[in-house]
């Protein structure tokens, strides 16, 4: 049986952490070095840092941040947002980084996939898709952290950014991003249905439940969780306790920190 991932997000603006409800409403909530160990300690699998703002002042901030934080961790980093470029991606992986998400810039050219998998390995490569379903009932990626609407259906594009090189698929319901109220199943299973690279179920994490309906029901491969973490609702630990109880394969109890798992 596969062993299911549980990823912590962490959104970080200004060299901090921030988190929001769809994507607006920003409030701080800590320091990205002091959360990423502890998340570690509790269990996580991997970390996503993901700078939401982007601009070229942010991405040199968010470079630093993970560049501190990888010397910390012995979990995977993955971190995104800014990345337009394979040297993006280059310098990205040169600051700590395992893994790194492209999202506006593979919409805006898609090249960018086939020439980072190329140069680095589609292991490397995260197609970071945000999808917000319209007045008809279809599922359009967005970009520009969730501002613009494109006209590409989320799970062809999935498909492509598969065809392109990404190695995972990392994707975000808008619609339920900070709403506690479940992961957006039925774009999950429709994307991780179509493309066989893995697919991370991202947006509406509120309990443990939502983390197994999301693997049980949706097919995803790993989970993403940020806010209930984030305010104290339940810890890495706990999630995966249930997910255990469950009968999904995650992997084992959280070691001290410092400790590999």
């Amino acid at each position: 049986m596969l062993t299911r991932r549980v990823i912590v997000c962490l959104d970080v603006k200004g060299g901090r952490v921030v988190k929001g409800v769809n994507f607006v409403g920003l409030r701080d909530v800590g320091d990205p070095v002091a959360l990423s160990t502890r998340y570690e300690a509790e269990g996580a699998d991997e970390i996503t840092f993901l700078d939401i703002s982007a601009s070229a002042e942010e991405r040199a901030t968010l470079l630093d941040v993970a560049r501190r934080t990888a010397e910390q961790l012995f979990i995977p980093l993955t971190i995104g947002g800014g990345v337009r470029t394979a040297d993006d991606v280059a310098r990205a992986l040169r600051a700590g980084a395992d893994k790194v998400s492209l999202n506006s810039a593979a919409v805006s050219n898609p090249e960018v996939l086939t020439a980072a998998a190329d140069r680095f390995g589609a292991q490397c490569v995260v197609a970071s898709i945000d999808a917000k379903k319209n007045a008809d009932g279809v599922y359009k990626v967005w970009v520009k952290g969730g501002r613009e609407e494109t006209p590409l259906e989320a799970v062809a594009w999935a498909q492509e950014c598969v065809a392109r090189g990404a190695g995972e698929i990392l994707l975000t319901s808008i619609d339920r991003d900070g709403a506690r109220t479940g992961y957006d199943l039925d774009i999950t299973r429709a994307v991780a249905d179509a493309v066989n690279v893995p697919v991370i179920a991202s947006g509406g994490a509120g309990s443990a439940q939502h983390l197994v309906d999301a693997v049980q029901q949706a097919h995803a491969d790993a989970v993403l969780v940020a806010g209930i973490l984030h305010d104290g609702l339940t810890t890495v630990q706990a999630l995966k306790q249930v997910m255990r109880d469950a009968g999904l394969v995650v992997r084992g109890s959280p070691s001290a920190p410092g400790v590999a798992a």
